[in-house]
């Protein structure tokens, strides 16, 4: 453990321009406590967390159902865990400058989730990475592992998909958030040998995955939403009550 002199000066060095490697072959920090200080300078009290409802004698479902759907649906799509130190796991979730309310959404749900944790935003190039490190996010998001999402299997769990049946919409809207859109396409059509443009909104989703596009397409069908597969990537909703249906529930992103 290091006191907080030390991780201030440290952070010190970083911000006068140094790189990385040479603060830590200064310091004899290594470069993965330097990072996790950079997104948590105070040291973790190891004893503050509330038990993990998966973790308990008996295993329960998440305190906030709806907060916990909209999290997995970000998750999915544009969120990874990995291991900081003594089994202590940060979850990271990228989610682009452009939109803010959807970042102070993504930090919202991370917080119901954990509420004894701390939700951070770091800023990067073009985005903010909301982060909260916990000893528990494997328990509650059993789909980590390692590699890339769409080189592995992807199932939910039982536990999962009850609360997925039980909040399809906000699982829908985490998905769009993260690797989704509302678009306005066009055409042109003759009428009376005139052509004229026509503008319809549309909702894409696009993923690499096979199973995180079928855990998307099967909560559609849940709700009544008709969809097309262009391709492999990608999920079409196009026609106007289906759009007007995720018009009511998801929205564009803000």
């Amino acid at each position: 453990m290091y006191d907080m002199g030390t991780r201030k000066r440290t952070l010190a060095l970083l911000d006068h321009g140094r790189s990385l490697n040479s603060v830590s072959k200064e310091t004899g920090i290594s470069r993965a406590a330097i990072r996790s200080w950079q997104i948590r300078i105070e040291p973790l009290d190891g004893n503050r967390s509330q038990p993990c409802p998966r973790c308990r004698a008996i295993p329960e479902e998440p305190d906030e159902p709806a907060a916990y759907a909209y999290l997995l649906g970000l998750y999915l799509g544009d969120g990874c865990i990995s291991l900081l130190r003594r089994g202590v796991h940060l979850l990271r979730i990228a989610c682009a400058d452009a939109w803010p309310g959807l970042i102070d959404a993504c930090a919202a749900a991370m917080q119901l989730v954990r509420p004894d944790n701390k939700v951070f935003r770091v800023r990067s190039v073009g985005c903010q990475y909301v982060t909260c490190s916990s000893k528990h996010w494997p328990c509650l998001l059993p789909q980590h592992g390692p590699g890339k999402k769409h080189d592995r299997e992807i199932a939910l769990e039982p536990w999962q998909r009850r609360i997925v049946d039980a909040h399809p919409w906000e699982f829908i809207r985490g998905l769009i958030h993260s690797d989704g859109c509302r678009i306005t396409n066009w055409t042109t059509r003759l009428v009376a040998g005139e052509a004229k443009r026509y503008e319809y909104p549309r909702y894409f989703f696009t993923n690499k995955s096979s199973d995180i596009m079928r855990l998307f397409t099967d909560t559609l069908d849940a709700v009544g939403v008709d969809w097309k597969q262009p391709n492999s990537r990608n999920i079409s909703i196009a026609r106007k009550a289906s759009v007007a249906l995720m018009d009511t529930h998801v929205g564009p992103k803000y």
